[in-house]
């Protein structure tokens, strides 16, 4: 049954609830309101402490933990998941606007992530390498790095902290994990279910705090052996110069600028409404979200049209409501951006075919907007612009629409449309990015890596690859 309540917030260290109390708080907004929902507490200097402590203390146990028996906690909190996901889903949208149904069906992606890892716990296997000396015996072992430094930004609250949770503990490492502050409620809750499901005490602790204070203190921490991020390319080259300092590997999944190739042998229909669906979708608060889409000037007239027309039919409002497709950006920042990338198009030159502007009433809503004939100097080609704002400009040739695409220091996702299976062949081989989808938008899956090249990051989460940046080799060489 739907529900509308919002679960008190806390911090969660040693297997324990932290409320409040003495600690500093944070408001949590609901971006369609613009109304405080509740309060989340800010770890101190102290907390910190004594989760870096807790960490260390309960990787001792977890690491000895046979894998069966990880994978059995995992496998009862993705249940757990799977059985309160009405729940979860509906305060993921009062914290972070997605319509719920995007919630619920991110919170089900979330436990198919604990489900994956599972398995993934019991295939760590290590390999006997024949000696070139007789009476040696070589082994190579695989076993858990240490504890972990976990960061993720508000905008997927369930499946970001999923990814990275789901790897870290199916290895065997223990986590200290901050979540963006905006949108809380939703880690906690997976939290719960892991707690729920009998997680050690102290092998998981969340904490909410000023985000460079958090990572400064953790990041330079001895205790911490490896440290994880998703969010922004600034944060994340702050983040690992913290890292390097202390040689310690990190998985960067930082932003992207996605472009799509449509060519004019592809099915324009699909290409055109698929767009819209996937570029809107999160209010384009993506960061492997189409963005700059790239026509065949034989194609520019028609793809533009249905584009723009399946753009106007989107419904945007509270995501509460069963209508609305479009949520709200998640905060005054987002908006502000939105209007500031419009305006500069348009002084460049670009022309608004439609949305462009906030919309009446309270909450942090910009209507769909579509760009076309965008110059090459407008910041919106260069800087990712993560809400509803499409981009479309026409190329001539495949070398042209390929230069184009691999033109930024992006290359996070990339997506293309032919019927030629020539051309799809050499699109998958020359575009730049770590993820591209060929005649379809939908590229994320449990058993597939995520992640990006160049300042899109490097790593992967997810897929098999997934567990193994929590895992660090051993070799052994016995007489």
């Amino acid at each position: 049954m739907q529900t509308n309540h919002y679960d008190p917030l806390y911090l969660f260290i040693n297997g324990q609830w932290l409320p409040a109390e003495e600690r500093d708080t944070a408001a949590v907004i609901n971006p369609a309101t613009e109304k405080v929902i509740g309060r989340v507490p800010l770890a101190n200097k102290a907390d910190l402490e004594l989760a870096l402590q807790c960490a260390k203390d309960s990787f001792e146990i977890w690491r000895k933990t046979p894998p069966a028996q990880r994978a059995k906690v995992l496998i009862t909190a993705a249940q757990l998941m799977s059985e309160r996901a009405e729940h979860i889903a509906t305060m993921m949208t009062l914290e972070e606007g997605k319509p719920l149904h995007e919630s619920r069906d991110e919170v089900l992606r979330a436990a198919e992530y604990f489900e994956w890892f599972a398995g993934e716990a019991r295939r760590i296997e290590g390999r006997v390498v024949p000696a070139n000396r007789p009476g040696v015996q070589q082994l190579v072992k695989r076993q858990p790095i240490g504890p972990v430094a976990a960061f993720t930004p508000w905008n997927f609250p369930a499946i970001t902290p999923a990814r990275k949770l789901s790897a870290a503990l199916a290895a065997g490492c223990s986590v200290i994990l901050k979540p963006g502050e905006e949108s809380p409620a939703t880690a906690l809750a997976l939290a719960r279910c892991l707690d729920d499901a009998g997680l050690p005490k102290g092998v998981l602790q969340i904490v909410f705090g000023i985000p460079d204070m958090v990572s400064e203190k953790l990041i330079a921490s001895p205790i911490i052996r490896k440290v994880a991020f998703t969010g922004s390319v600034p944060v994340g080259r702050l983040l690992s110069q913290r890292a390097a300092a202390g040689v310690k590997p990190i998985t960067l999944e930082l932003g992207g600028h996605g472009p799509v190739l449509v060519f004019e042998d592809a099915d324009i229909t699909a290409a055109a409404k698929g767009g819209a669906a996937n570029r809107f979708r999160g209010t384009g608060q993506v960061c492997i979200s189409s963005t700059r889409f790239l026509i065949e000037q034989g194609a520019y007239q028609q793809f533009t049209k249905q584009f723009v027309d399946a753009t106007k039919q989107l419904t945007v409002g509270d995501g509460l409501d069963a209508q609305t497709q479009v949520g709200p950006l998640a905060n005054q920042r987002q908006l502000d951006k939105m209007k500031e990338l419009v305006a500069d198009a348009l002084e460049h030159g670009a022309t608004l075919l439609t949305g462009g502007h906030p919309m009446n009433g309270p909450g942090y809503f910009f209507e769909p907007t579509v760009l076309c004939d965008v110059p090459m100097s407008a910041r919106i080609m260069s800087e990712e612009p993560f809400g509803p704002i499409a981009v479309l400009r026409p190329f001539n040739t495949i070398a042209d629409g390929l230069a184009e695409a691999n033109r930024l220091p992006y290359a996070l996702s990339a997506y293309a449309f032919t019927s030629n299976a020539r051309t799809a062949l050499d699109v998958g081989d020359g575009l730049e990015a770590g993820m591209i989808g060929i005649n379809q938008y939908r590229i994320v899956a449990t058993e597939l890596p995520f992640g990006g090249m160049k300042e899109s990051g490097h790593g992967s989460e997810g897929g098999s690859e997934g567990i193994g940046h929590y895992l660090t080799n051993k070799f052994i060489s016995q007489i």
